[in-house]
Parts: C-alpha cells; sequence; structure tokens
C-alpha cells in the first residue's frame, strides 16, 4: 500500500505560483515534484476559488477582534466597579463595628 504524501501549505502556493507565471508548462511541474495532473490543477482552482477571501479574512477578523476587546474592556469595568463597591461595602461594615 503506497503512502500518501502531505505537502504544505507553503510548497502548494509555490508550485501554483509557478504554473500561474507560465515560465514552466504545468506537465513539466509534475514531473520535476512528481506531482499529477489533476493534483496541481486542483490546487490551482482552490488557490483562484479563495484568492478573494484572503483579502477579506484579515479585515473580518481584525473587526472581530475589535469587537471582542470592547466587550472585553466594558466586562473589565463592570468588574472593577462591582470590586470598588464592595471594598466601600466593606469599609463602611468595618468603620459601623468599630463605633459600636
Amino acid at each position: 500500500m503506497a503512502k500518501r504524501r502531505k505537502f504544505t501549505p507553503k510548497f502548494k502556493a509555490e508550485v501554483v505560483l509557478e504554473a500561474l507565471r507560465g515560465e514552466t508548462s504545468q506537465a513539466e511541474l509534475c514531473r520535476r515534484y512528481n506531482l499529477s495532473e489533476n493534483q496541481v490543477s486542483t490546487w490551482k482552482r482552490q488557490l483562484l476559488e479563495n484568492a478573494a477571501t484572503l483579502f477579506e479574512s484579515n479585515r473580518k477578523q481584525s473587526d472581530a477582534s475589535t469587537e471582542r476587546i470592547v466587550q472585553l474592556e466594558q466586562l473589565a469595568g463592570r468588574l472593577t466597579q462591582a470590586v470598588d463597591i464592595q471594598k466601600k461595602a466593606l469599609d463602611w461594615v468595618a468603620l459601623n463595628r468599630s463605633e459600636e
């Protein structure tokens, strides 16, 4: 049974970019890297189908991260207020007990 080879995303990108440049034929690339033409075609199709998301994902992740940071800052503010109130209440209780 043949063992399946695993390729890194970097390797796939390099092969596809070389194929898209057209300096070397896809058949030559397949021979050089011992790949099937179907595999290289699949990688090319995946790159071309997902190319637009490469530019969108950073903005979406950034927006989501910014929103999460705002939520966490609000939570931290509310927790800080709660702790301050508890400290004041404990101080008040301690002061009233000492007066008794």
